[in-house]
């Protein structure tokens, strides 16, 4: 036995295979005693008695502390335990001995010397001392004493009996233990329940270590608890202690019990217990061994399994107990000897870890396996889902993306169907589309990718994409704005395609470029960013990518290049942790980590030792080749080392090179993961491999093979199988192995695919799959003690997967591929996931769930004040007075701003039109169901049976809700679904509770339910007694409500009583078109709204008296309105008869409410007198007592109101019979035809109406609380993803109720939209939609689907208002000096004089003299007569201080044949003129060659269509180079090409008109020109620059082009398409390549082909003429003018024309100003983009811009504040383009001069600085105010800064009284001896001629009165641009 012994010792002490490093052997601990039971008996000589065992006795207190602790035999006994090898020895204190009385001041002197003597045996012995301060009960004294006290009296007690004995004894003492034996303790405590006795327990711990390590301890001072594997602690004791006790122990001592024929149970035990303390030092402080026979023989074989077991990493266990094998032993005292070169008898494998968590579940039966756990998990616990870049952000090449392996690998035609990566989702564009779904969802984290390649195009920091960064901020911030934790997973399989050609990471230089690449990320995003993720699934990479070539890069070589890449990405992670913790952690407090996927792996035959191993294989091949390395020693696991090596030497040749790591890489790669990322979708069985193989593979090398349990369900995918218990086994191995309780594990992938096609929203499995994988985790969170703290879903949405593309559906939102808007719709799987994050699991009993009230900030009921009756017309009128006089520029004009603080954002649905379950658990019928049965009621036979299913679908709805983001949610409740007969006899308790669920969920989502009670749904059964006609109504419906405030009020606080009673009460009762259907418009109308009145004071009173106190809500009801504006804003006929209008609408229910309690005298007085005419005895209106109005009077808390459109009234005399509501009015309606069309007949978009109902309501109402409680529009069509219109909609009607709160002081209080989502739209069925959520009808699973709409309001929401974008902020600043400041014209468009001194013809005389052409059939004969007017042009450049005028030269009036045979010297020296007075005046002139007015005699021999056009161009130019050039220094060739080709002749709107080619001639044309234009350049570079020194170009026209959805790749595509067709199809060839751009010639090609041609439509340039082409330029000359929305448009593939090749359509914002121009809208954002464009796109050219303007049409309004306003806005865009973004732009120029002949719109339009009065023959040049403003702007040079202080530009310059004809600034006009405005002049100058044949007092008297006529305009006039 001896030699047994010695060997166990040998091991204990010095096997590096149990962790003890040889170095420690030194300070190992064998630790004895105390006295085993023989040895007491034999220094007692008697046995301690029974009752001794109680150390609370009496007696055993006695016994116990007359005990001498130092007996004489004991010195020789300790001296032969220290020569076996003994070093420790344990001393139980005895409390109640040393303390009898409990208190530490009053100790037994006795027993401390006793005990001290005992110590100083033990020191002499060369012994050390382990101390426990107390085992077992509580003595009685202490408890007493503790149940006296205060919560912490228990701890104050034992830290001064521990300060005592640390005082008494801490010199003597090696180790101190606070307490062993924990249960007994903890049962003796006197505290109240189990948390409260252990919390007493460790505060007592905690406090004697700190008191310990304060006061008492030495440099080696160690302080510990004894802690028992076997002890039962209930779980709230065990886990409290298991965190409390974490930071107060030097190492733990544990208390073991083996049982030899239990091993499993113990290794289940030890597993948990390893878990938690898998990083602290052990002391096996008592080993004890049951039913251990065979010890005797072979001591060695348990301990060295529990060695192994308990000490998996090195010097972990400090020391163990040895008095088992004394006790083994024959004699008392043993001679053990510490000889340790002795080698072992048996050496026994013990268990690893993936035994040990096999064998706990090995005997587990099914039913235990796959029980469910009703639990929820910890608090603090993290939801998530995620999504990869590369799956589901498409853009693969926007905005300068780079090319990544899975865009190559998708290209290449790699994936299932030649799916790529292009669009996938288009998350690029959808971030608000997705947080929106989060926000449904309510997960605390998402985790999503970077795109490396999106950041670093090229892979390394050489280049940067700001747009990409751009994109993951915006991300970042919309996430944290939802309090959403982003995780940002830094490589998710996406490597740079350029780093791939280097050999990606084969290459071990890409270490250092991934290091950057993170680097930038964690110093970009890192402040905002606390959850980071290196590497995704790095065994993918390495087996898919470089082993089996599934996944890009595609090298197939799974023994080397695997292996490999491994190695670099173990080694990319560990720098990249190292920089993270070195560099950022101290400031960001992020945590870094990387997610590893991992099946479970079973072993396929249980029995079979080999499968056993290798199942454990299969886990390290894939789990631990990475884990191991991170987690546990720097290097990978032994398992997976010895499998190679076996393999390679079992074969001929290397089949796998597994690379090593240094010692120092080793300890660089350790430890670097701040928790655990785990990836889990599925299970294996796994057997080994009987007969290998010496090729290359996965499972060869690693010599096991993989199977399925057939019994395992099959998922979409091949290898994925449903085995849910797997995940538990999984991570209690991860924990047991890798993590304990150190490192949190975060399950960061787990999901479920389905198969595209099928029922795709229903998705069943993967709700099962959920239920069961997340509860497993919850069994491994509870009942295996594993530290998981997170769980995430895969996927957000359905997405790229890989090479299966499309084909398989991971996500919790289904996206449908085949619609270019990728909407994105909720599955079954959302709903239920939402509902787990909900609930934190799976908890026993949800009933509590929504018991926590929600505080929400409503209007302060209070009385509103009394008013008196309305005056006829009411005061009201002066709002029409107000705006009726508004210019359109002043009521479009958009506004920003925020709403209150608290703004109650909401939207609206009502019972009948979503609901459904129309007869389902005891509803009763309404008068909707009866109506809507009847065949023919309802457009398409539509019924509200089904509806939305709302009824079944309430965590649906909440959950839309939520991702809307709204502040309420109005919905009403169904009478008859509460109560089905109507009464309160037949209450349908269903009913109730789903309205209870609804309610209790608004209020968990802190959304304020708005109720109504009524919303026209009637119980049938009491139409049946009369409905609303019947009086008996009010307490009925009285009834109904006092239940309602009685059964929900306590979470409902706002309550409407009726929604649009008009409606009932005139549609349903009147004209009959609803339910009821009663046909009576002259009485039925009036006597229902009586009762309706009368109800709802019934109920307001109800609530007012039992509810209020207590309920402390508000109740008002809804009305509708129209706003009303007269037909003719100045006749006083129509200003009554809109007020009229508006009494009989609105005031009808409002003046009673919300004034007198009684109807609108106009009302009273317009019928009482129809009826007297009608010969009737009395008025067909009702008449309310004093009593009824008193009562009525002020039954309204806030004042609400849906609203829809606008409408334009008349007077008018209307029929007296038959007796009708309407006739009454005595006014015609109208509907206002200027607002875009709906739906609904008669909703049209009038949005500045809703400010002016607003003021109205203010105005009549006395300002009440105003709430919005319907707004919105319907569109007819069954899909509107994409619904532009509603958002313009919004985009409006929002903007002007902004207006009014705050321009015009309205109390507005809250907004709602209508509608939630489409539903049932009452007459017109489901035609209409309003819904912001699409509904799809035909799926019986009415599937939600947010539309663009709903996004955009979700955004207004957030921002509680709409917000100045901070690019559209104003900028001050100037120009840079010598900036151009200029105006323009155009020969044709003002010179007139078209026949005059020899000038030919040109295309734009033919053209407007031929019929139906141009607009009034006017023509530019005489234009503006400059031909004749040269002063007094060049007198007007001057007023506008311009240092550049730009003019066209006209090619007929110098060439009238267009030939050089001969020259019109007259018309060349009018220019010659023109020159000499600009240069004199210090103008420069800016010469264009050709502004569009061909000879006509070019065009009769085929114009620009024929090319020898180009040659007579070249001529053109150089005549005019040699005659001009010594003064011209500015040569535009063309202005505008585009316009001459597409519509000269493509459309045929402009000359000459040709529209038969439309595919051909356009392109025709465009060829010429640029061949034209690159002559001419050539001809003066070569022959004219170095001698005049002047500079030459084109002048391009384009529009800027947004993407009609910005969240829309297929929009961006168009929007770049539409540039590339207008401004790039000239400019490429001019100032990129000399061709044209790919788009135009891909594009136009294919079209061509697909129509059967032989070659493109589209003209190609010869390599010579390419080069002559390109770079002909000396800057890019611009005209731009405005911006459109575009969007894709598919043409019929047969037709040819230059707008299908386009394949592009454009609409315009209905925000955006408008123009006297049809296509012009005021949009300067999009000029300083098109700036910024031209810059990237052409490298950086010199700009000038060359036209810009805006139109007016209808009468002269000298005071043109919309043109300043352009002009400035422009401006200030140009300006940011040049100080903000570096634009080279040179000058800028306006169009134009003076107004002039606009082409097909004749004089019709007006651009133009100044006004040219038509009407004088003289035709004299008016300045508008405009002009002084844009010469003021130049003079400044750009826009001061105010805060810098006064400018000495802005100072008014003198008046200069105006000479002869030149006229002179607006304003000084001298007429018939009176300073008038030009206005006025013009007027009286008309006045003048109409009374020529009046008298001289007449005239006078006239005068006169236009004198003062003129005070008066110039006062309004300078009132109106002060507001602006």
């Amino acid at each position: 036995m001896e030699l047994v012994y010695k060997t166990i010792f040998f091991f204990l002490l010095a096997s590096p295979s149990f962790g003890i490093e040889r170095g420690l052997a030194q300070n190992f601990i064998a630790v004895a005693g105390p006295l085993p039971s023989e040895l007491v008996n034999s220094l007692q000589n008697q046995a301690l008695p029974k009752e001794a065992q109680d150390p609370a006795g009496s007696e055993a207190h006695e016994y116990l502390c007359q005990q001498d602790p130092v007996a004489s035999e004991l010195p020789l006994r300790l001296s032969r335990l220290r020569e076996a090898g003994v070093t420790h020895y344990k001393v139980f204190l005895p409390w109640s001995c040393i303390l009898p009385e409990g208190d530490a001041r009053k100790p037994d002197e006795a027993q401390v010397q006793r005990y001290r003597e005992l110590l100083e045996t033990l020191a002499a012995a060369n012994l050390r001392a382990v101390v426990v301060l107390h085992q077992q009960r509580v003595p009685g004294a202490v408890a007493a004493r503790a149940a006296r006290g205060e919560a912490g009296a228990f701890a104050d007690l034992f830290v001064e009996y521990a300060e005592l004995s640390f005082r008494s004894f801490g010199a003597l003492v090696g180790a101190w233990l606070t307490f062993s034996d924990l249960p007994e303790v903890l049962e003796s405590l006197p505290c109240g329940d189990r948390r409260a006795r252990a919390q007493a327990l460790a505060d007592a711990h905690e406090r004697a270590y700190q008191v310990y390590h304060e006061k008492y301890s030495p440099a080696d001072g160690k302080l510990s608890i004894a802690l028992g594997l076997d002890q039962l602690l209930d779980s709230t004791s065990s886990e409290l202690l298991s965190v409390s006790l974490q930071d107060s122990l030097d190492f733990l001592s544990l208390e073991l019990h083996y049982n030899c024929g239990n091993e499993t149970n113990f290794y289940m035990k030890l597993g948990e217990f390893q878990s938690i303390w898998k990083d602290t030092k052990i002391l096996l402080f008592s080993l004890k061994f049951l039913d251990c026979s065979s010890m005797e023989e072979n001591p060695f074989i348990p301990v060295a399994s529990i060695v192994t077991a308990i000490n998996k990493e090195k010097a972990h266990v400090i020391g163990y107990d040895v008095n088992e094998f004394l006790d083994f032993s024959s004699n008392p005292v043993l001679s053990i000897t510490n000889t340790l070169q002795e080698k072992p008898v048996v050496v026994l494998t013990p268990y690893s870890s993936y035994q040990t968590v096999w064998k706990m579940f090995a005997n587990q039966s099914e039913v235990e396996r796959d029980s469910f756990l009703q639990d929820v998990f910890p608090s603090g616990f993290l939801w998530g889902t995620s999504t990869g870049a590369f799956n589901v952000e498409g853009a693969w090449a926007e905005d300068g993306k780079g090319e990544s392996i899975w865009d190559q690998f998708g290209h290449e035609g790699h994936v299932y169907m030649n799916q790529t990566t292009d669009v996938a989702c288009d998350s690029y564009y959808k971030t608000s589309y997705d947080v929106y779904l989060l926000r449904g969802l309510q997960p605390q984290l998402y985790k999503f990718s970077v795109s490396w390649p999106r950041i670093f195009p090229a892979g390394t920091n050489e280049s940067i994409s700001s747009k990409g960064v751009d994109y993951y901020n915006q991300l970042i911030n919309s996430l944290l704005d939802s309090k959403i934790e982003p995780m940002v997973t830094l490589f998710h399989w996406d490597l740079p395609q350029a780093l791939q050609v280097v050999g990606g990471w084969q290459n071990e230089s890409i270490i250092e470029a991934f290091a950057n690449y993170a680097d930038f990320c964690f110093a970009t995003f890192g402040d905002r960013v606390k959850f980071w993720i290196t590497f995704h699934e790095p065994w993918v990479i390495s087996y898919a990518g470089y082993g089996t070539g599934e996944h890009p890069p595609g090298i197939t070589d799974p023994g080397v290049a695997s292996y490999k890449v491994a190695h670099t990405i173990l080694k990319a992670h560990a720098k990249v942790w190292h920089l993270y913790n070195d560099r950022y952690r101290s400031q960001q407090l992020g945590k870094v980590g990387l997610v590893l996927n991992s099946d479970w792996a079973e072993p396929k035959i249980p029995t079979n030792s080999e499968d056993v191993r290798a199942a454990e294989r299969y886990l390290q091949f894939m789990l631990g080749w990475f884990a191991h390395p991170i987690f546990v020693n720097g290097d990978y696991p032994d398992i997976l080392k010895a499998q190679i090596q076996e393999v390679n030497q079992q074969c001929s040749t290397t089949v796998a090179q597994l690379p090593v790591f240094t010692e120092e890489e080793k300890s660089w790669v350790k430890g670097t993961a701040d928790f655990f990322g785990l990836s889990h979708y599925t299970s294996h069985l796994v057997s080994a491999v009987t007969n290998g193989t010496c090729a290359p593979g996965y499972e060869s090398i690693g010599n096991f093979s993989l199977h399925v349990d057939p019994s395992w369900p099959q998922t979409a995918s091949s290898w994925i199988h449903v085995v849910p218990w797997g995940l538990r086994r999984l991570l209690k191995f991860v924990s047991q192995e890798y993590t304990g309780t150190k490192i949190p594990i975060y399950i960061a992938g787990n999901g479920v695919p389905t198969q595209d096609g099928g029922d795709v929203i229903n998705d069943t499995l993967r709700v099962d799959y959920f239920r069961q994988y997340i509860n497993e985790a919850l069994k491994a969170v509870k009942l295996d003690a594993v530290d998981v703290q997170s769980y995430i879903t895969r996927s957000l949405v359905d997405g790229f997967e890989g090479p299966v593309g499309y084909s398989l559906k991971f996500g919790l939102h289904y996206v449908n591929f085949e619609n270019s808007n990728r909407p994105r719709t909720p599955k079954a799987s959302a709903y239920f996931y939402s509902s787990v994050i909900e609930k934190n699991g799976f908890p026993p009993d949800v009933s509590n769930r929504f018991s926590t009230p929600v505080a929400f900030e409503l209007p302060v009921s209070s009385r509103l004040p009394n008013l008196p009756a309305s005056e006829v017309p009411s005061k009201a009128k002066v709002v029409w007075e107000k705006f009726s006089s508004q210019t359109k520029f002043e009521r479009d004009m958009y506004f920003y701003g925020t709403f209150p603080e608290g703004f109650m954002w909401g939207v609206s649905t009502s019972a009948y039109q979503i609901e459904g379950g129309w007869d389902a658990d005891g509803k009763g019928p309404s008068i909707w169901d009866t109506f809507t049965h009847v065949p023919g009621n309802i457009n398409n036979n539509d019924t509200g049976d089904i509806a939305c299913d709302s009824y079944n679908k309430v965590e649906e709805d909440l959950y839309l809700l939520r991702a809307l983001g709204v502040k309420s949610y109005r919905f009403s409740l169904s009478w008859s679904r509460i109560f089905p007969t109507g009464r309160n006899n037949s209450i349908n308790n269903h009913g109730v509770d789903y309205y209870n669920r609804l309610i209790n969920g608004l209020v968990a989502s802190n959304i304020t339910p708005i109720v109504t009670l009524y919303h026209w749904d009637l119980p049938q059964a009491l139409q049946d007694i009369g409905g609303w006609e019947n009086s008996a109504l009010i307490e009925l419906f009285d009834s109904f409500a006092d239940f309602c405030f009685q059964t929900f009020g306590d979470k409902v606080k706002f309550w409407l009583t009726f929604n649009e009673p008009y409606v009932v009460a005139w549609v349903g009762y009147g004209a009959g078109k609803i339910p009821p259907s009663v046909s009576d418009p002259g009485n039925a109308p009036y006597r229902v709204v009586h009762t309706l009145l009368k109800a709802h004071a019934r109920v307001y009173h109800t609530y007012d008296r039992k509810y209020r106190a207590s309920q402390g809500g508000i109740i008002s009801l809804s009305l509708n309105v129209e706003w009303a504006e007269p037909k003719t804003s100045g006749d006083p006929r129509d200003i009554e008869a809109v007020d009229r209008y508006m009494q009989f609408l609105l005031g009808w229910f409002a003046h009673p409410i919300f004034k007198n309690g009684d109807y609108p005298d106009v009302m009273k007085w317009t019928v009482g007198n129809r009826s007297e005419l009608q010969n009737l005895p009395s008025s067909r209106l009702p008449v309310f007592t004093a009593e009824e109005q008193e009562y009525i009077r002020g039954t309204a808390d806030v004042f609400c109101f849906n609203t829809y459109t606008s409408k334009i009234v008349t007077h008018a005399t209307t029929w007296l019979r038959p007796f009708s509501y309407e006739y009454d009015q005595e006014i015609s309606v109208a509907v206002d035809s200027s607002g875009p069309s709906s739906a609904i007949d008669g909703h049209r978009a009038v949005a500045w109406g809703m400010r002016r109902l607003l003021n109205w309501i203010k105005e009549e109402y006395g300002n009440p609380p105003i709430y919005v409680t319907e707004n919105g529009v319907g569109i007819k069509t069954d899909a509107d993803f994409d619904d532009s219109a509603r958002i313009f909609y919004y985009k409006t009607y929002i903007d002007e109720a902004l207006k009014a709160y705050k321009l015009d002081g309205v109390n507005l209080r809250g907004y709602s939209a209508w509608s939630f989502m489409d539903n049932f739209e009452w007459l017109n069925g489901y035609d209409p939609r309003f819904g912001l959520h699409q509904v799809d009808f035909d799926n019986p699973n009415r599937p939600r689907t947010p539309k663009r709409s709903a996004v955009y309001y979700s955004e207004i929401i957030r921002n509680n208002g709409i917000l100045l974008p901070k690019e559209d902020e104003f900028l001050y600043g100037e120009f840079p000096k010598n900036f151009s400041w200029s105006v323009a014209t155009a020969a044709y468009q003002i010179e007139g004089a078209w026949r005059a001194d020899g000038k030919g013809l040109s295309i734009w005389d033919q053209y407007s003299h031929t019929p139906l052409k141009i607009s009034n059939d006017e023509n530019g004969d005489v234009g503006c007569d400059s031909y004749h007017k040269i002063e007094e042009d060049v007198e007007m450049l001057k007023s506008l201080k311009v240092s550049h005028y730009r003019f066209s030269i006209s090619w007929s009036r110098v060439l009238p044949d267009g030939t050089t045979s001969y020259v019109n010297e007259v018309g060349l020296n009018y220019y010659e003129r023109l020159i000499d007075a600009l240069l004199a005046a210090n103008i420069t002139p800016q010469v264009t060659l050709y502004h569009w007015d061909l000879p006509q005699a070019l065009q009769n021999v085929g114009g620009w269509e024929n090319d020898t056009i180009v040659q007579r161009f070249k001529e053109y130019a150089e005549l005019l180079f040699q005659r001009l050039g010594d003064r011209v220094k500015f040569w535009i060739t063309l202005n505008e090409p585009y316009n001459v080709a597409y519509y000269g002749h493509g459309t045929g709107t402009a000359a000459p008109g040709i529209s038969l080619r439309p595919g051909r001639a356009p392109y025709i044309v465009g060829h010429n020109l640029i061949k034209a234009h690159a002559e001419a350049w050539h001809v003066y570079n070569e022959t004219y620059r170095a001698k005049q020194g002047g500079l030459i170009s084109i002048t391009i026209n384009s529009d800027w082009a947004e993407p009609r959805n910005p969240n829309k790749q297929e929009d961006h595509d168009a929007a770049r398409r539409y540039l590339q067709f207008l401004a790039g199809w000239f400019a490429h060839p001019i100032f990129k390549n000399g061709d044209y751009n790919e788009v135009m010639k891909t594009r136009i090609r294919e079209r061509s082909l697909a129509q059967g041609l032989s070659k493109s439509r589209l003209p190609e340039f010869t390599e010579s003429e390419k080069q002559k082409i390109k770079g002909t330029y000396d800057f890019f000359g611009l005209n731009h003018y405005t911006t459109v929305l575009a969007y894709n448009l598919n043409y019929p593939a047969a037709l040819a024309s230059y707008d299908s090749d386009r394949g592009v359509a454009s609409v315009t914002d209905r925000s955006w100003l408008g123009s006297g121009s049809f296509w012009l809208y005021v949009t300067p954002f999009g000029f300083r983009k098109l700036l910024r464009w031209i810059k990237e796109e052409y490298n950086d050219p010199p700009i000038y811009v060359t036209e810009n303007g805006i139109s007016e049409r209808g009468d002269v309004d000298f005071n043109d504040t919309w043109r300043i306003h352009y002009h400035k806005s422009y401006i200030n865009e140009a300006l940011k383009a040049v100080v903000l973004d570096g634009v080279d732009l040179r000058g800028y120029t306006t169009w134009t001069l003076m107004d002039n002949f606009e082409w097909a719109v004749g004089f019709a339009e007006r651009f133009g600085f100044y006004h040219v009065n038509r009407t004088d023959p003289s035709l004299p040049r008016l300045p508008k105010a405009s002009a002084k403003f844009y010469a003021q702007l130049i003079s400044c040079n750009g826009f001061p800064d105010p805060a810098t202080g006064p400018h000495p530009c802005l100072e008014p310059e003198p008046e200069v009284t105006p000479t002869g004809t030149t006229p002179g600034l607006a304003g000084s006009v001298r007429f018939l001896g009176l300073d008038l405005t030009s206005q006025s002049a013009e007027v009286a100058l008309y006045v003048l001629f109409a009374l020529s044949g009046i008298a001289a007092l007449g005239l006078v008297l006239f005068s006169y009165l236009y004198g003062k006529l003129s005070k008066r305009s110039q006062k309004r006039s300078h009132t109106e641009l002060s507001k602006l």
